[in-house]
């Protein structure tokens, strides 16, 4: 019997006690005394006790096996199922990556890297089901409930989950078990509620979350504005924020030097399985598990000790590591997983390594910036399209492990509009738009030109994607064909960032990654057009859009709100704000020491469930 049921058992039981000696009280005592005024007072008190009773039973969590609400709680803790009972615990994982990145602070820096620590180092309220991604279970809230108009969560935290152990890197001061509280939930929205906190991207998608209301240590309520279709998957998905390390001063609490603490945001101090050990720049990040991890008594502690990233800024270096042993996983390049990955160490019964493959929820596009007078034509921007021969580079690059897109939704939900047909490559129809548009050679050098002006621009990439070294000279080539000079300029990940956020480039080739469900609001709304540091980075303003962002945001219709994504699908593939180029698989080798490896979920393999057998187990060199 789970533990809830028997508190709901025990509490029915308490309510009928009361009923019972309630009624035998008045009976016996109050009849023989009162008037019956003074009884029918009596029973309204004691009908209104037993109401009151009643609301805080209901309130309680329900077991599994009892619950009938959508919305509340139901599982003791998310995806326990998942977990290998039988795993031996301990070894290592040392993963790679191509690029430095400029701090650990997963709100001011929104880099996958860093986003992916803190998932290792953080648990938020609930976790989707890893084999139905649709459905929300407990992780930090041990239940949670949701008003009828959908605007009011009311949540209930475990006890006893405890901050990552840490010593401030400023004043020396030592925290030791500090719990976790509803107040760490306040700050985090407090602090990207923060004008001047540098989280543009985070702050859009909370626009409407009005605030957090601290009813007790472990119950807080969020309050929405408005209705919003992600306000459920945006409430569960909280989590909370130390305090302790971001505002260790006397004051309130300024969002400028949370910006510009280095030092501390050069740590990490969570509440999930893995806590931060150190970080050498250029060089080595470790984690290792939380020994006091509130996980673990549900079964939910990932058995692999110590986690690494290493940075490898070559893909052939990183290839040799894996073969050598030095690192145990890493993203191969379509090249690699065609040509380098074919020998004796990934085939075989005995082969050390192994190779897979999964539907990676992102998608590479070309940017243009609408505020350079040359982009700020349709016809132009359509012109790009037609001059990037997606077909090509998806065979001689990708070699056809990635396919073409036209949108901004997932290709594999039904948000995107797969009926719409991708641009075709064609100079003839590039050169036709760009005439109407005004541009033609008009001194017979073999570039357009349009009020003496020559139709060129730079495209800003950044230098740790090989596959842009392939691609772009391809396109700068077909550019040509139709008169148009492209340059590239290939520079660090930091600096390209930087370019973007400020909005001091041409045109850009980047890529984003994709929830399951799509809010449009912050690459797309006009308001974050001219927001430093927004993901609206090339400047696109179309009234017809933001009529469209304004009613995907409050429709709970699953049927109209296809519709509503797959009209604003279209939109885009009119305006070509973007060059929508393709969705990559994700392509991932890996040591054959890990077991419990899960290709069958559709959100990729989680990493926490993967162990490794005693007698294969390895430590990490210093």
């Amino acid at each position: 019997m789970g533990k809830n049921t028997y508190s709901n058992i025990v509490s029915t039981a308490l309510l009928m006690a009361v009923v019972f000696f309630g009624w035998a009280i008045v009976t016996s005592n109050d009849l023989r005394r009162a008037s019956d005024n003074e009884v029918a007072k009596k029973l309204d008190q004691l009908r209104s006790e037993i109401a009151e009773m009643r609301k805080e039973i209901a309130a309680r969590p329900l077991a599994a096996t009892t619950a009938s609400k959508s919305n509340s709680a139901t599982a003791e803790i998310a995806n326990a199922k998942f977990y290998d009972k039988n795993a031996d615990f301990g070894g290592r994982l040392v993963d790679v990556s191509t690029s430095e990145t400029r701090n650990m602070n997963s709100l001011i820096n929104n880099e996958s890297i860093v986003s992916s620590i803190w998932d290792k180092c953080y648990d938020s309220l609930a976790e989707r089901n890893y084999a139905h991604l649709d459905k929300f279970e407990p992780k930090l809230a041990e239940s949670w409930s949701v008003s009828d108009d959908k605007l009011v969560y009311t949540i209930n935290l475990r006890k006893g989950v405890l901050w990552h152990d840490f010593t401030d890197p400023v004043t020396k001061k030592e925290w030791k078990d500090v719990e976790v509280t509803a107040d760490d939930f306040k700050f985090y929205v407090d602090v990207i509620k923060n004008s001047k906190t540098n989280c543009a991207p985070l702050r859009t998608y909370m626009k409407d979350l009005d605030r957090i209301e601290v009813l007790s240590k472990y119950k807080f309520k969020v309050y929405w504005k408005k209705k919003y279709f992600l306000s459920k998957s945006m409430t569960l998905g909280l989590i909370p924020l130390p305090r302790h390390l971001y505002h260790a001063y006397d004051g309130p609490f300024d969002g400028k030097r949370f910006n510009d603490d280095h030092v501390r945001n050069r740590i990490v101090v969570g509440c999930g399985p893995y806590r931060f050990v150190g970080w050498k720049k250029g060089g080595r990040l470790l984690l290792t598990r939380f020994e006091k991890y509130y996980g673990t008594k549900y079964g939910v502690a990932p058995p692999i000790t110590n986690l690494a990233l290493d940075v490898i800024k070559h893909k052939i270096t990183q290839l040799q590591a894996l073969r050598s042993g030095e690192i145990d996983r890493m993203g191969l390049t379509p090249e690699q997983w065609i040509k380098k990955t074919n020998g004796t160490k990934f085939n075989g019964p005995n082969a050390p390594l192994l190779k897979y493959k999964y539907s990676a929820r992102m998608y590479r596009y070309i940017g243009y910036n609408m505020r350079r007078p040359v982009f700020n034509d349709r016809r132009v921007r359509t012109a790009m399209t037609h001059l990037v021969d997606r077909k090509r580079i998806i065979k001689e690059v990708y070699h056809g492990l990635a396919r073409m897109i036209t949108g901004n939704f997932f290709i594999d939900t039904p948000y995107y509009d797969k009926s719409i047909k991708p641009y075709e490559f064609s100079v003839a129809k590039a050169k036709k738009l760009l005439a109407e548009a005004g541009w033609r050679d008009t001194d017979g050098d073999g570039v357009l030109d349009k009020d003496g002006k020559k139709l060129e621009f730079t495209m800003l990439s950044s230098n740790n994607n090989p596959n842009y070294d392939k691609m772009l000279p391809m396109i700068k080539e077909d550019m040509a064909k139709a008169g148009v000079v492209m340059n590239i300029r290939s520079v660090e990940w930091s600096v390209f960032l930087q370019l973007v956020g400020e909005k001091r480039f041409d045109a850009c080739i980047c890529g984003w990654g994709l929830g399951i469900e799509g809010d449009p609001y912050q690459l797309w709304h006009s308001s974050q057009a001219d927001v430093k540091e927004s993901s609206n980075h090339v400047g696109f303003k179309n009234k017809k859009a933001d009529k469209l962002i304004a009613e995907i945001r409050v429709c709970f219709d699953s049927k109209k709100l296809v519709e509503l994504c797959h009209q604003f699908h279209r939109l885009l593939h009119k305006e070509q704000p973007y060059t929508f180029l393709f969705s990559p698989y994700a392509l991932v080798a890996q040591s054959k020491r890990y077991k419990n490896l899960r290709l069958d979920l559709p959100g990729g393999p989680p990493s926490r469930i993967l162990w490794t057998p005693k007698k294969l187990q390895k430590t990490l060199e210093p």
